[in-house]
Formats: C-alpha cells, sequence, structure tokens
C-alpha cells in the first residue's frame, strides 16, 4: 500500500480537526499523506490542559495574532508559522498497541531525511536537549553534542472498533507527524514559544541556538540558497512520500 497525498483545501483549517480526518481515512483503511503550512500559531498537546492558566494565555496569544491549538500526540509545544513545513501521514496498522511505535518514528525521520539529502542537507535522529519539544526522534543536522534540530516528530494511535469475529488481531488508526524548519526564524520562534511557557508558568525555556533551519544549514554548508527553497522542500518531501511503503509490520 502506497500513500495518497491529500489536497490541504480537502481538509479542516484547524489542525485538531484536520488530524481528526487523516484517523478517519486510516480507519477506513487508507493511508494518506497531507503537506501543510499555518499561520503564525503555537500547537500544544492536549497534556497542557494541566496548566490552570492554559485558557487565559491562549486568549491573549489569541488577541494578538497567534492562535494556540491542541493536538492529539502528546510531546511539547510547538511554533508554527512562515518558513515551517508540516507531514502528517495517517494510516491502519494491524499491531498491539505502541508496538511499531520506534518503527513509524524511523519510518517518519527516514522520509525526511531522504529529501533533504536530495537538497545537499544531511540529517539523523537524535534528542537535542534545549530545543523545543525534544525528543529521542528529532532530526538533527550536525555533529553529536553541537548537533541541532531541525525537525520534530510525534505520533499518535487509535484503536478501530473490531467486528466480533476479529476481536483477536487489533486495527489501530496512527498518525505520524513531522515538523521542518525550512526557512523561519530561530529567534522569533523560540522567543514566542518562551513567552507562552512563561505565561502558562511550565518552567521550560527553549534555546534557538538549538534549532537550525534547511535554510541555515544550506548556508553554513556553503550552498547557495535557492529563492524557492520551500517550494523545493515540499517537492522533494512529496516525491519522497510517493514512493514510500508503509512501515514494515504494519
Amino acid at each position: 500500500m502506497s500513500f495518497a497525498l491529500l489536497d490541504s483545501a480537502s481538509l479542516p483549517g484547524d489542525p485538531l480537526d484536520a488530524e481528526e480526518a487523516l484517523l478517519a481515512r486510516a480507519a477506513a483503511g487508507d493511508a494518506v499523506a497531507h503537506l501543510w503550512t499555518a499561520p503564525v500559531s503555537l500547537i500544544v498537546p492536549r497534556s497542557y490542559q494541566r496548566y490552570p492558566a492554559l485558557a487565559d494565555a491562549r486568549a491573549a496569544f489569541a488577541q494578538r495574532g497567534c492562535p494556540v491549538w491542541l493536538r492529539l500526540s502528546g510531546g511539547g509545544l510547538v511554533p508554527q508559522g512562515p518558513g515551517i513545513v508540516n507531514l502528517s501521514l495517517a494510516y491502519p496498522v494491524h499491531a498491539p498497541m505502541g508496538a511499531l511505535a520506534e518503527r513509524i518514528y524511523l519510518h517518519l525521520c527516514g522520509i525526511l531525511a531522504d529529501a533533504l539529502k536530495t537538497l545537499g542537507v544531511l540529517t539523523h535522529h537524535q534528542a537535542v536537549e534545549g530545543s523545543f519539544c525534544d525528543g529521542r526522534f528529532n532530526l538533527a543536522w550536525g555533529p553529536g553534542d553541537e548537533a541541532r534540530k531541525i525537525a520534530g516528530t510525534a505520533q499518535y494511535w487509535r484503536r478501530v472498533p473490531q467486528p466480533a469475529d476479529n476481536r483477536d488481531k487489533p486495527l489501530y488508526a496512527v498518525l505520524a507527524h513531522a515538523v521542518l524548519l525550512v526557512s523561519a526564524d530561530p529567534v522569533e520562534i523560540n522567543e514566542r514559544a518562551n513567552a507562552f511557557e512563561a505565561r502558562i508558568g511550565s518552567g521550560r525555556r527553549y534555546e534557538e541556538t538549538k534549532v537550525v533551519t534547511v535554510a541555515q544549514a544550506l548556508a553554513y554548508q556553503c550552498f547557495e540558497q535557492p529563492a524557492d527553497l520551500q517550494t523545493r522542500v515540499v517537492d522533494a518531501i512529496a516525491a519522497r512520500v510517493a514512493h514510500a511503503a508503509l512501515p514494515e509490520g504494519s
């Protein structure tokens, strides 16, 4: 089974509603992909609802033109806006809950890494302490302790009800998501993220020197940056998705 790339116009503009639509397609047995961008905004996991100041903070940021959306997957806060590209994959999985979690992360990282490699940007997965929404399956650029986060990943599993004669074979709809920094301003996105974390009193603080954009990586390597960089990045990812199979075991 291969992925069908969906047109953004066919999905709701609210990221949470779009995730629900993708999961519905996966629950029906389809494998779908969505490449998308968002206006200036922040996306946080539903676990942030534990902060009493969340509602007031969301209202205050919305008033200044930065809505704060809730998402299904875990992790931490993620900035959105110009110069940031998102890839969402949704597909059915015939496996116990979480059994393929690492394989799904590696599959997602592999798609992005292969796409970026065609542009001259070599990446690998690793944690980058001090970056927003840090995790073991960040996509990073640079060696060892000098590595910077260029993309973050997350996943969400939802059980799909099974017929009575098939209860012994669990089926899940899985949503795997990546956010890639293409040409966004690392200072601005981190300041915005830090301001929100301070507003809700989470105690988290992120460092702009722990992230890198595709544009910066090309510049650091003395490669010429094309004027249509974001279009080239999106096209490279779409081409890789078009040839990608589902993760083994799904």
